[in-house]
């Protein structure tokens, strides 16, 4: 899993291009560009395009999701991000009044703005219609924890000052950082089907056995990962008590688990993106 340039996904719907071309079209009206990233993958989740998109605007990064990570680890990106000049709020978007520090920086960087245009922006399955739901005081965006819900660009009105541009979650056209692909698969950003389940399992028990051993333990009871995949998953199939099919273990099944497990946030505080 060191070979960062070993995987080469072509993952790029037609929206996905649209979407790029449709922001380029608008973007002399954006006076703020709302970038949302993963606080469980900071770096992962951004879109690496973005400076050539939105050209100079204004940008608040907003880090969602931080009921799901490793404060400790995600605040070093939201330092790492600040000493590059951005501005940063660290959201928990579950939380009813989380949107309010989204608003308050959005005046505190665009002044002397009756109506505050902002392009909200970023990676499948990051939190966009969530806030943006939040901010409009109404269900305007659908939600849904897998990428490709929202398909085109709409502009939202909101009740505080500030017009919304919602984009469908963009990819980069390739995905060729290997680990970066893998965190986007285990964090569902990236559609089932594009990267094998078993390697986006493999690649979540790495990760745990790297950082967290203990949830490694606690949860799948493996001591220390190893390459011995067969033996890893006989391990995890005998503690989550998974039945053998046709006298052999079912290495589906339970890698559908394990990713499931992030998937509906059984596994939480954890921050895979290391600085």
């Amino acid at each position: 899993m060191n070979n960062e340039n070993k995987t080469n996904i072509n993952w790029y719907p037609g929206h996905m291009a649209k979407t790029k071309r449709l922001i380029k079209e608008s973007i002399d009206l954006i006076d703020i560009v709302y970038e949302l990233v993963d606080a469980r993958i900071p770096f992962s989740s951004r879109v690496l395009e973005l400076d050539e998109i939105v050209k100079d605007k204004l940008r608040l990064i907003i880090i969602t999701k931080s009921d799901l990570c490793d404060l400790e680890e995600t605040n070093k990106w939201v330092n790492y991000y600040k000493n590059l000049g951005y501005e940063v709020v660290l959201v928990n978007l579950e939380k009813p009044n989380s949107y309010k520090e989204v608003i308050k920086k959005s005046k505190e960087m665009v002044k002397d703005k009756k109506e505050i245009k902002a392009l909200v922006v970023g990676v499948p399955n990051v939190g966009k219609s969530t806030l943006i739901n939040q901010m409009t005081k109404r269900k305007v965006a659908v939600v849904g924890n897998k990428p490709g819900v929202t398909t085109s660009l709409n502009w939202l009105k909101t009740n505080e000052g500030i017009l919304l541009l919602d984009t469908p979650g963009i990819l980069w056209p390739k995905l060729e950082q290997e680990k970066a692909a893998l965190n986007l698969a285990a964090m569902s950003a990236i559609k089932e089907e594009v990267i094998p389940i078993d390697e986006v399992a493999i690649h979540i028990l790495h990760t745990l056995d790297k950082y967290y051993p203990s949830i490694l333990k606690e949860r799948y009871g493996v001591d220390k990962m190893s390459f011995d995949y067969e033996n890893i998953y006989d391990i995890i199939s005998k503690y989550l008590h998974i039945p053998y099919t046709s006298g052999e273990v079912d290495y589906e099944r339970i890698s559908n688990i394990i990713y499931n497990d992030l998937k509906s946030n059984k596994i939480k505080n954890i921050t895979f993106d290391r600085l």
